[in-house]
């Protein structure tokens, strides 16, 4: 192994600790798990998404021991927007997170995942008729109300079905926290939650506690997301418990359940360190005892939702590098066979990765670059300033951290066909998603 200190993802390596022994690198060409990048690329294409499975596992283990474990009467939701297929929603239920969904489409994966439907969360702030109604017929374990009118949908539903169905209310704490106004969502101004004022969340309350078809299990928020502090959870989690309390003192009726969501950073570039679930979990759970004890009120189910942080670190994407353009005086633009097509992240966030050239992880870095793709955008950016080691044409260009949301939000733009995905464990290598091919729009198109 030459000195991989000095390229780029050593960075990636040193700031993920509990990683490092997923990625390496060998005779100069780097590996996931036990698998060489080039070899993959090769066998299945590319642009191509590629998971180790023992980093999800790894995360996945750490909530139990951190969290689930640690504090009996908890609960951990895999946020499935993050990356989600059948697969993968098996690989979830065997590690023991309950799952959270936010559409019908979400829901029939993870039910045809063999997950159970008890153990789902049914999340989203315009859930349509026929996705409540789809939700009770499967026997969700939560639907998460998040209008101010979706309590009568559903219970009209609910009662035309004859069902009961558990809720929680997903309140707006009014805390702003996350990088980026496009990922943050517990302030006020959010086309996420109920507003807490009283006229406003004591009717919802009232309403759900009369009906016959409703049980009020709790309430939910979430802050945002790529958060890397606590404050921000201590501060909302303080106004949800004086709403919990409140409940209780003007009706009598002590709420079993309280979530506090996810949005636990991780590791994009330099500066970014994924921290530990029990940096967050830790203070939440001293902060609910210490509140519910003071107030001799029973502490309720704490549940949390991440998704990124089991994901992101996990996957990477593999493009075969094409055209290499060097301006003079200007900037380096290296174009990829993908894009905003396979990850649009750059695009919405501004978001930043790091990368490094597979087949040269062991070279210093000497240029700094725009990785581009293909599409006719100029947006058309995975990173803005990329340093690689000397690109050129029919390299594989390995970048980091693309395992959530990047296959969630792909899309056929230009009639770019959506990368395969594959999962690596150990030495082999699986597909859990076949790559597209051009005949496939013919089974939509007309």
């Amino acid at each position: 192994m030459q000195l991989l200190c000095y390229t780029v993802c050593m960075a990636f390596f040193t700031d993920n600790k509990n990683d490092k022994n997923i990625f390496s690198v060998r005779d100069g060409v780097l590996y996931i798990e036990g698998v060489s990048a080039l070899s993959l690329a090769e066998e299945y294409g590319t642009p191509l998404y590629v998971y180790s499975k023992r980093s999800i596992k790894d995360r996945c283990r750490e909530i139990k021991e951190d969290f689930l474990d640690r504090y009996p009467g908890t609960e951990a939701s895999y946020a499935a927007k993050a990356f989600l297929t059948p697969a993968i929603a098996e690989l979830i239920d065997g590690e023991g997170l309950m799952l959270d969904v936010v559409s019908g489409g979400e829901l029939f994966v993870a039910l045809a995942g063999g997950f159970p439907a008890s153990k789902i969360k049914f999340h989203g702030n315009n859930k349509t008729r026929e996705e409540l109604e789809y939700a009770l017929r499967s026997g969700v374990g939560r639907i998460v109300i998040d209008a101010l009118d979706e309590i009568d949908l559903l219970e009209e539903a609910a009662k035309r079905l004859g069902k009961v169905q558990k809720v929680l209310f997903r309140i707006t704490p009014e805390v702003k926290a996350g990088a980026h106004d496009h990922i943050t969502t517990g302030q006020r101004n959010s086309k996420f939650g109920i507003p807490m004022d009283g006229h406003i969340i004591f009717p919802l309350i009232e309403k759900s506690l009369k009906s016959e078809n409703i049980i009020l299990s709790g309430l939910h928020f979430h802050l945002g997301s790529q958060l890397f502090e606590d404050a921000p959870f201590l501060e909302a989690l303080g106004k949800a418990l004086d709403l919990v309390l409140a409940v209780r003192d003007r009706y009598g009726y002590t709420m079993p359940e309280l979530n506090v969501g996810g949005g636990y950073g991780v590791h994009y570039v330099d500066g970014e360190e994924r921290k530990p679930y029990s940096y967050f979990v830790d203070p939440i759970m001293k902060k609910v005892d210490e509140y519910c004890a003071s107030n001799d009120m029973a502490a309720p189910v704490v549940g949390i939702e991440p998704g990124r942080s089991v994901v992101g670190e996990a996957g990477v994407t593999l493009y075969r590098i094409g055209s290499v353009k060097k301006i003079p005086e200007g900037k380096t633009f290296v174009s990829v066979d993908g894009g905003i097509s396979d990850n649009i992240r750059h695009a919405l966030y501004d978001a930043e990765y790091e990368a490094v050239i597979a087949n040269k992880a062991g070279d210093l870095p000497s240029v700094r670059a725009v990785v581009c793709g293909k599409l006719c955008e100029e947006g058309d950016r995975i990173i803005s300033d990329a340093l690689i080691a000397e690109p050129e044409r029919a390299d594989v260009l390995c970048v980091f951290t693309t395992g959530a949301y990047c296959y969630s939000m792909a899309s056929n733009y230009n009639k770019m066909t959506k990368p395969a995905v594959v999962l690596v464990d150990g030495e082999a290598s699986e597909v859990l998603v076949k790559r597209q091919e051009y005949k496939d729009y013919l089974s939509t198109e007309r």
